[in-house]
């Protein structure tokens, strides 16, 4: 649940992570209802004005497509509505009525998500993994079929997935206020070199590591 009240309109980072939402709106722009949001490739600034309220679910990253009943890729970077997706969506939400609409509408058991979830749970408890192959090897599977999983059930490929995981470890090394080697960390997380981590940093949160050390 996300409420704020701004007198003057605030541009607020959003950095994403591989989760589809199912989001119900109050009183906003986009009017009551509720959409689908597809998981975002880089981030995004939503402006927040006013007094407005949001109401959002995280599916488990690989757990939509039984849901969604084809490639969660198809969604990648866009919101739709939520009625293209759960016919008979409530437009206004009360949390356990949301709950027993979706408890209502779910879908059967696939094997192939629980894969998909599995594979990015791995991803997130080992830091070690830092590169597509590994990934591949620890499950027994090739880097090609991992891509199709990928495409089918999370919606960005398991590359993204570890580099967005793996810059998540690096923010949280920031809060600490420790001095950071940035060319020691870029070669520990699988980077070439640093100006390539630079880039992929700022390609997901829209600015160095540096400035973002600096703000942060």
């Amino acid at each position: 649940m996300v409420e704020w009240d701004y007198a003057e309109p605030y541009r607020q980072l959003i950095v994403p992570y591989p989760n589809v939402h199912l989001t119900f709106h109050e009183d906003s722009a986009v009017g009551d209802g509720a959409n689908v949001n597809g998981v975002s490739s880089g981030h995004v600034f939503q402006v927040l004005d006013g007094r407005r309220k949001v109401f959002g679910i995280a599916f488990r990253p690989g757990m939509f497509r039984p849901f969604l009943g084809r490639a969660v890729a198809t969604i990648t970077d866009r919101v739709i509505p939520a009625t293209g997706v759960f016919p008979g969506t409530p437009a206004k939400y009360a949390i356990g009525e949301v709950e027993d609409f979706l408890r209502a509408n779910l879908p059967e058991p696939d094997p192939k998500a629980e894969l998909a979830a599995r594979v990015v749970e791995l991803i997130t408890a080992k830091p070690g993994i830092v590169r597509v192959d590994e990934l591949a090897t620890a499950f027994g599977t090739t880097v090609r079929q991992l891509q199709r999983l990928f495409a089918e059930h999370v919606g960005v490929g398991p590359k993204w997935v570890i580099r967005r995981y793996r810059l998540h470890e690096v923010t949280e090394r920031m809060a600490k206020g420790d001095a950071i080697d940035w060319a020691g960390l870029a070669a520990e997380l699988g980077y070439a070199d640093q100006a390539h981590f630079t880039r992929d940093f700022t390609r997901m949160f829209g600015e160095t590591p540096t400035r973002y050390a600096e703000r942060y």
